[in-house]
């Protein structure tokens, strides 16, 4: 049985969340810088009268930022009770994706990419990555500690 996941682009790639992590997709204008936060959290945002943390992909990525356009999406997902956007390029589609479709990353992949990648599938000539949100959003480390 497949699932339903949001799809999201960060530079040239896209990723995907399956869309039961997903609360809400929203345009992205700027969030409110936090001091001495990590330089992957570009700050916070208001969203449904909550303040949110936002996890900017390209910096946790390690990708140089690129200026907000019109497609600038946040797609807020949720940890336990803990709400926490993602800052991305372009989130606009949805697709469904069988649980055959899903590989384990190459081992390159997964060490090149701290463990942010769980699975990978091919969608017709596409190729999109399953993020682990969790580990995105740095919430095994507080599980660790």
């Amino acid at each position: 049985m497949s699932e339903l996941h949001v799809v999201f682009r960060v530079a040239s790639t896209e990723y995907v969340i399956p869309a039961s992590e997903v609360l809400r997709m929203e345009s992205y204008e700027g969030a409110t810088p936090v001091p001495g936060a990590p330089p992957y959290l570009a700050g916070v945002v208001q969203v449904r009268g909550r303040f949110v943390p936002v996890v900017d992909l390209r910096a946790r990525f390690g990708l140089p930022p690129a200026p907000l356009s019109i497609d600038s999406r946040i797609v807020v997902g949720q940890s336990g009770d803990r709400p926490v956007a993602l800052l991305v390029d372009s989130a606009r589609e949805v697709l469904h994706l069988s649980p055959e479709q899903l590989r384990p990353p190459p081992p390159m992949v997964v060490e090149q990419c701290a463990g942010y990648v769980s699975a990978v599938a091919r969608v017709g000539e596409r190729f999109v990555m399953l993020i682990d949100f969790r580990k995105v959003i740095g919430e095994e480390q507080r599980d660790e500690g």
